[in-house]
């Protein structure tokens, strides 16, 4: 490529240098010439040395004394299933692909008075039930919520903040953090940025403003994230993804619990061969569920739509029949505020109306919570809306995560789950877990399920092998115990390992019964104390179990056990919380106060470690 001297506003001299440096840059090189010189173009500034470029600011006018931002990023990330640490990641890499040295780690990780020498902030963080950070954020939150945090003046941050608009107070971590960074004297570098369960897109758009922003006040090149996954698309990484999910075929397909039981737990086998998708015990796996066939067809009755009407479902303008569209796509069952919000405005319903109005603030939480889309449209009579009206406020039915419950060194290539079928009635009509129900009713070995591996580093095998371990986990809370003993056992490793579980019944809720009496006589398990709760005229749970043994329990951890709680969140998890702590206060003789500060201190060097929902 030369520059031609013909009607060139170019000098012989210029043309020359300009010859000669032309086919020497690369194609990175060549955008950000052009880059530059588009910004001097538009600031009217004279351009002296590329090296040396002046600041620009958003409007295009010369920054007055704008200091290059720092180099040095820090991504601190508060994740209780992963997501947020896998976004945290991918992204870091992109930034030190830029030419950014960047620190990342878990909030649980991070030193606090550290934080007023950072400038660059970046978070990431979920909300973990209503409204309370993860179990990884809660110090560093406490610290900065306190007395004890600094003045930022002089920091830049930015927070992606995961959430579920299905919950009241979405999004509340990243919006507290968000908050009181500004407070404490930060500067917003870009504005927060709140994703729901379908949090790919949001997540690369808050990538895309960062490293706008970042480049902007720098002399690196600007590199768009296209998606969350192309962040961090390596060679050793396999190409499925919650984006691009693996359709993985089904080997098993069983019902673990005995004849007679009020309950139905299925045993799910899949194949990854093929799929270069790893996984350690502690991580899940997501399925992308697809709704219940009959709920589809009753919504479609109901609002007198035609299921073979072809409609857009995507932004990218992808279009399905409306009837695979309600079943593979858009998420039915559960009802959001935002939801209802947006729809009021599609009819002249003044019931619906009414319901959104402030000081009905608790009668539309118990509707959202006790209905599904199908009422919504029964009991608001929005017949007449169409349906490409309708579905465009709909989210895409997200994915359902599941402890996985198998060794990978025992089962190489498969992936193992225990699934726990919710079926239920409310109001007057039969209600049917998403992804359960398909799993129970609908998938046979042979059958492929679109299925991706949720990496969660915050529930993880201690790293020393020879560590005792204490796993609390009642009901399908005990898979991922399976994966651990299963995997203590292929590695020879010789810590003790003690299991509470849980259940209604010994002779037909007892999971896996056979291989636990298997690992108990060979000495991988070395105890097991049991709770089955209908079994006697007083209800027995694994926290009952726990204060009969607290002697022993007390002493495992003064050797340095691993406490692990796996299971229902609302209830049991609180409940073996408070039970670890009056044991405590028992055994140990610690206040209140101080069996709360030791737990916290146990969840801060990675010794209690849970996995909730």
């Amino acid at each position: 490529m030369e520059l031609q001297v013909i009607n060139s506003p170019f000098t012989q001299e210029q043309t020359e240098l300009l010859n000669r440096l032309l086919p020497t840059l690369s194609e990175t090189q060549r955008i950000w010439l052009s880059g530059y010189l588009t910004a001097i173009q538009a600031s009217g500034v004279a351009a002296t040395s590329a090296l040396e470029a002046p600041a620009v600011n958003v409007a295009g006018q010369p920054a007055v004394a704008a200091p290059a931002i720092s180099k040095e990023i820090t991504v601190l990330f508060g994740s209780q299933t992963g997501n947020s640490s896998g976004i945290a990641k991918k992204f870091s890499k992109k930034l030190q692909e830029q030419g950014f040295e960047v620190t990342t780690s878990s909030m649980s990780d991070f030193k606090p008075n550290n934080l007023k020498k950072v400038q660059n902030l970046l978070i990431v963080v979920s909300t973990h039930g209503e409204g309370e950070p993860p179990d990884s954020a809660i110090a560093f939150h406490e610290f900065l919520h306190s007395k004890r945090a600094p003045k930022l003046d002089d920091l830049k941050f930015s927070v992606l903040a995961l959430g579920d608009t299905s919950y009241e107070f979405f999004c509340q971590t990243g919006k507290d953090f968000d908050n009181r960074l500004a407070e404490l004297g930060g500067t917003r570098l870009t504005p927060r940025m709140d994703c729901d369960v379908d949090f790919e897109e949001s997540a690369a758009e808050w990538m895309n403003n960062v490293l706008s922003e970042l480049n902007a006040a720098s002399t690196l090149t600007p590199v768009s994230v296209s998606s969350v996954g192309a962040a961090a698309s390596t060679s050793t990484e396999s190409e499925f993804t919650r984006s691009n999910p693996f359709q993985a075929e089904v080997l098993e397909n069983l019902n673990l619990n005995g004849r007679g039981s009020d309950r139905e737990t299925r045993h799910i086998e899949l194949s990854l061969e093929g799929s270069g998708l790893t996984y350690e015990p502690g991580d899940s796996l997501g399925i992308i569920p697809q709704n219940h066939p009959l709920l589809v067809e009753e919504i479609i009755a109901a609002a007198g739509w035609n299921g073979e009407e072809i409609i857009q479902v995507s932004k990218k303008g992808d279009t399905l029949s409306l009837q695979d569209a309600l079943t593979k796509y858009f998420e039915i069952t559960v009802l959001t505020k935002p939801l209802l919000e947006q729809i009021v405005n599609l009819t002249s319903n003044a019931q619906l109306r009414k319901l959104l109005e402030p000081g009905n603030e608790q009668e539309l939480r118990n509707y959202i919570n006790d209905h599904d889309l199908l009422d919504l449209i029964q009991d608001f009579d929005l017949r007449g809306v169409t349906a490409s009206e309708f579905v465009t406020l709909l989210r895409k039915i997200p994915a359902r995560l599941y402890s996985i419950a198998s060794s990978p060194s025992a089962y190489p290539d498969e992936v193992h789950l225990t699934v726990r079928t919710v079926r239920y009635q409310a109001n007057g009509r039969d209600r049917y877990g998403v992804c359960s129900v398909q799993l129970a009713e609908r998938i046979e070995p042979g059958d492929q399920l679109p299925v991706f591996i949720q990496n969660n580093d915050n529930f993880k095998l201690p790293a020393n092998p020879d560590a005792p371990i204490i796993m609390i986990g009642p009901g399908t809370g005990v898979a991922p115990f399976r994966a651990f003993i299963g995997e203590r056992e292929e590695q020879g490793a010789g810590g003790k390992s003690w299991l509470f579980y849980g259940d209604q019944h010994f002779a037909t809720d007892f999971l896996y019964q056979v291989e636990w009496q298997r690992w108990l006589a060979d000495g991988v398990l070395t105890r097991m104390d049991v709770a089955f709760s209908r079994d006697t005229d007083e209800k027995v749970y694994v926290q009952h179990r726990m204060l009969e043994r607290s002697r022993e329990l007390y002493e495992w951890l003064q050797e340095g056990a691993y406490i692990y709680v796996c299971g229902d969140e609302k209830k049991m998890a609180h409940d073996v919380h408070s039970t670890l702590a009056a044991i405590l206060v028992q055994e140990g003789g610690l206040t209140m106060e101080a069996a709360t500060d030791y737990l916290i201190r146990l969840q801060q060097d990675k010794r209690y470690q849970r996995d909730v929902y």
